[in-house]
């Protein structure tokens, strides 16, 4: 709020509003929004609103004024002969941003546009900092991030995405409650990380005299209450990844994760399948959304392809694939991508498997646009899962690709104490005292056979309204400093 020429006027135009009998900053004012307003609109009818002025025409003795309140715009008419002395000349005193009440009467213009004759009008907050460009939005896509006040009360298109985002949570709940599932909380103040490798942030708790982390996922402790007897379970809540930031990633995040008792990752691949219709259907309207720069329509239209990893490999470099030498895997790796023009990082690159996952990666993951369950994983990519059961050397799991992009794993669970535990030892190498022992301790109480996924709610969000970064899902991302 800087001392400069436009909030000097403001100031004193609240002096005088002030002096004429309005205060500045009102009480609670009773009204009907705006949507509802334009939705039962009756000629002549009485009605009472309440807004943000998104512009300003005085033509003097009928001015007109834009009203925003959130679920609508309205336009407001100020008529000298409708209103009194002082509540006309008061008009003269407000600004583009002031938050007003009005009543009066409804009335439809020559041109067909609904408005409110202005009977009675009332001060409720004024509006000391000037509005950027004249309501046209904030120009620089970094201060829409650090100011989303601001962003939300200029742009209509960011402000509809978080409402919709609200309504998206509120039907993955609906969906889940409706399949039997009981929504938990689980702690997010850890002893220690687990049930995903990340880094974590630190803590202490002052009372306990102990450190602990912020949870990286809350999977050990949904898998305890299915050892408690809790057979469907979900959690919708925050994570906490001391790591990167960038278009896809944000150090705190929702995410939802979902377990079933007696189920695998069959039975979590049918929830996706009815989740993702119903979301499409109750929130967004449709099911072929339009996403990324290019407008690619993506159809969640059930059911999704189902493919093995390794039928995917074999379908870009050949059957052969997997019976080839390393370095003659290579060379082909080497013709593709020159083929296609992708960028393989190679460097580093000793093994067939690191190889074939580097081409996974960059040459077919990002080519599955539509709804895709990659099934049939090598174990050393999903360490926790459990085997399948024809080759060990795979795990029954999923990963659930969009749009190029990993959307959520689905897991049949590992269960057996004693498998779990070597998996966690080979995960922790030396860092023995990073294995959850009260974890193990509840799977030697005897864990049911499990079907788990979990996928990331702000991806989710992305997906469904079209965007491709998350801090366009996210009201406040995290920021470098300002300068």
């Amino acid at each position: 709020m800087e001392n400069n020429e436009y909030r000097q006027q403001r100031l004193q135009s609240m002096e005088t509003l002030k002096a004429m009998g309005y205060e500045p900053f009102g009480m609670r004012y009773d009204h009907s929004d705006l949507k509802t307003v334009r939705e039962t609109f009756v000629e002549g009818a009485f009605a009472k609103v309440a807004g943000r002025l998104l512009t300003i025409r005085r033509m003097g003795k009928m001015n007109f004024c834009t009203m925003n309140d959130g679920t609508d715009r309205f336009q407001l008419i100020f008529k000298r002969d409708e209103l009194s002395e002082t509540a006309f000349a008061a008009f003269k005193q407000l600004n583009l941003g002031d938050i007003i009440g009005a009543e009066g009467t409804l009335f439809t213009t020559q041109k067909g546009e609904k408005s409110l004759v202005v009977k009675e009008w009332t001060m409720l907050a004024k509006a000391l900092e000037q509005p950027p460009e004249k309501f046209h939005g904030l120009a620089d896509q970094e201060e829409c991030y650090r100011r989303r006040y601001v962003d939300l009360m200029t742009n209509d298109e960011s402000r509809d995405r978080f409402f919709t985002r609200s309504r998206l949570l509120m039907e993955i709940r609906t969906y889940l409650w409706g399949q039997g599932f009981v929504e938990v909380e689980t702690p997010i103040l850890q002893d220690q990380a687990g049930g995903a490798a990340a880094k974590p942030f630190f803590s202490h708790f002052n009372a306990l005299d102990k450190d602990c982390v912020m949870r990286i996922a809350p999977e050990l402790y949904l898998k305890r209450l299915l050892v408690g007897g809790m057979n469907k379970v979900f959690e919708l809540g925050k994570d906490f990844r001391n790591e990167g930031i960038d278009r896809t990633h944000n150090p705190e995040f929702t995410v939802c994760e979902i377990y079933e008792a007696y189920g695998d990752r069959t039975s979590m691949e049918a929830i996706m399948e009815g989740l993702l219709p119903h979301l499409c259907d109750t929130v967004i309207g449709k099911r072929v959304i339009e996403y990324g720069e290019n407008k690619v329509p993506i159809d969640f239209t059930p059911p999704y392809r189902r493919v093995a990893y390794k039928d995917l490999v074999k379908e870009l470099m050949g059957e052969d694939w997997f019976g080839l030498d390393f370095a003659t895997q290579l060379a082909r790796a080497k013709a593709k991508a020159a083929e296609t023009q992708t960028n393989l990082e190679l460097d580093g690159v000793t093994t067939e498997l690191m190889l074939t996952h580097e081409v996974y990666d960059k040459l077919i993951e990002r080519n599955l646009m539509q709804p895709t369950f990659v099934t049939r994983i090598p174990h050393e990519f999903v360490p926790l899962a459990k085997a399948c059961k024809d080759d060990p050397s795979l795990v029954d799991v999923f990963e659930f690709v969009v749009a190029g992009r990993e959307l959520c794993p689905g897991y049949t669970e590992q269960n057996d104490p004693i498998e779990q535990r070597k998996a966690l030892e080979n995960q922790a190498g030396e860092d023995t005292e990073k294995i959850d022992e009260d974890f193990i301790s509840a799977l030697e109480c005897g864990m049911p056979p499990t079907g788990g996924l979990g996928f990331g709610v702000d991806r989710l969000v992305m997906f469904l309204t079209g965007t491709d970064s998350i801090r366009d899902v996210v009201l406040f991302p995290q920021l470098k400093k300002a300068q």
